[in-house]
């Protein structure tokens, strides 16, 4: 019987408390977004304003490769409850900041947390579901993440406006809370391999290399990409993901382990979601921008105007979760999703101040139908080609790409946007098509991105969910 059926009622608690755990994770990213004014107003440090963002995204990244591993050797159910009530203190601990350094502090403890949450929770549909159904739920939380995106921002405005900017951290708590509990009572325990030595050297090179990216990322527009700050710090990136090779290769238990790297699956699809989260982030924050300045809409209406956008985005990626149940399926979603990520990019090109309404709707659905294929598609490929004692490794590694991404893209199409956003970003959208492009082609070679159920048996955790 199939673990997604009705009368396995365990199979729901469980979905809902990692998607809530991912809900709050995802919201966090970009919920303190419309609230960074107040808070820099309130608390007097508009210099040193970027650090609330960027080191939430700096902590989630570094640590991500780590918690996956950890996963793997000390079981992902003990480690997910860990890094969640980690994440709902830190999140306290943000609303009660009472300077700048105190919610940077905690916004670091938060992503430090928060990278665990997802990819524990996404390593944890590898365990509770088959090969053939993981595309499906996988398909739900890439959902979560494109209503967060446009949610995020919006709570964190109604917050401020109503009530506090401490709420966009404190509301956590309670939903958190209602996760940890779910989550106990209805994950799986998972296989644990205690007598496996943690890759200490490894984590760290790691984490150095992914500390480096996210501030050439996120700071590099304001230092100048050619400036002495930026050029050293890819210069450490460069010489740390060297040093990475030849550690991993001599770790016992190494947290990317070099098997990784060996399968053309794995690879590929870390690069695809790379490129996706480019496009994807750069479409998700800077198109409520472009409305608000460009068409004079409030935030809560430039949310309301991007409907068309999420409803493509939540439509396709369930879509395509029950489409990659057929292995055969995955490389023609990949490549369809990433040809209209590329489709989607270039109309979005043509926007001008007298862009039609009915025309934005149009655009909008593409561009949320591409977007929507593609990321938990490539995560899912990546799960089904490694034995499942390497889910929770083969997870961070696409994790990590995306989150790459995500920054990257951040950053760049800032800086090709520039201050003109009615001028600018039109190309702007042209200008990382090309990127897109690529990640089509490198969809293509994808031979066989995942194995058939009977090849790859569920763990033994995922066969342990009794039937009823």
């Amino acid at each position: 019987m199939s673990i997604d059926t009705p009368a396995r009622p365990a199979v729901r608690p469980a979905m809902t408390a990692l998607i809530l755990a991912v809900l709050l994770a995802a919201l966090d990213q970009t919920i303190v977004a419309t609230a960074l004014p107040r808070i820099a107003r309130d608390l007097g440090g508009f210099r040193d304003i970027a650090w609330i963002t960027a080191s939430y995204l700096l902590a989630s990244t570094a640590a991500t490769p780590l918690w996956g591993k950890l996963g793997d050797m000390l079981g992902r159910k003990r480690l997910y409850l860990v890094a969640t009530t980690a994440f709902l203190l830190a999140s306290a601990l943000c609303g009660l900041a009472q300077d700048l350094p105190q919610l940077i502090a905690a916004r670091a403890l938060q992503g430090l947390a928060g990278g665990g949450m997802i990819v524990l929770t996404f390593a944890l549909v590898g365990d509770i579901a088959a090969p053939a159904d993981r595309g499906r739920y996988q398909g739900w939380f890439g959902s979560v993440y494109g209503v967060a995106s446009i949610a995020g921002p919006l709570l964190g405005g109604l917050f401020t406006d109503h009530l506090s900017w401490r709420w966009a951290f404190l509301v956590n708590v309670p939903v958190g809370l209602v996760a940890v509990v779910l989550a106990a009572r209805a994950l799986p325990a998972t296989v644990r391999r205690p007598s496996a030595r943690i890759d200490y050297a490894g984590a760290l090179l790691l984490a150095g290399a992914a500390t480096a990216l996210v501030l050439i990322t996120s700071f590099g527009p304001r230092w100048g990409w050619t400036s002495p700050g930026t050029l050293a710090l890819a210069t450490a990136a460069i010489v740390l993901i060297g040093l990475v090779v030849p550690v991993e290769r001599r770790a016992a238990a190494p947290v990317l382990p070099p098997a990784m790297f060996a399968s053309r699956t794995v690879v590929l699809a870390a690069l695809v979601g790379f490129i996706a989260n480019v496009a994807m982030f750069s479409v998700l924050v800077y198109l409520p921008t472009y409305l608000q300045v460009v068409d004079g809409v409030s935030a809560t209406l430039s949310g309301v105007h991007l409907l068309p956008l999420v409803l493509g985005l939540v439509v396709s990626q369930s879509l395509a979760g029950r489409w990659v149940a057929n292995p055969a399926r995955v490389r023609v979603v990949l490549v369809t999703g990433m040809a209209l990520n590329v489709a989607g990019l270039l109309l979005l090109s043509t926007l001008t101040p007298g862009t039609t309404p009915l025309a934005l709707i149009g655009y909008f659905a593409v561009t949320g139908v591409g977007i929507g294929m593609v990321p938990m598609v490539a995560l899912t490929a990546a799960q089904n080609a490694v034995p499942a004692a390497d889910i929770g490794a083969a997870s961070a590694v696409v994790t990590f790409a995306r989150s790459i991404g995500a920054a990257f893209g951040v950053a760049v199409f800032g800086t090709l946007l520039g201050e003109d956003v009615a001028g600018h970003i039109g190309g702007a959208f042209l200008a990382i098509t090309p990127l897109v492009v690529l990640g089509t082609v490198l969809a293509t070679l994808l031979k066989r991105a995942s194995r058939p159920p009977s090849a790859q048996p569920r763990s033994a955790a995922a066969a342990s969910i009794p039937a009823s």
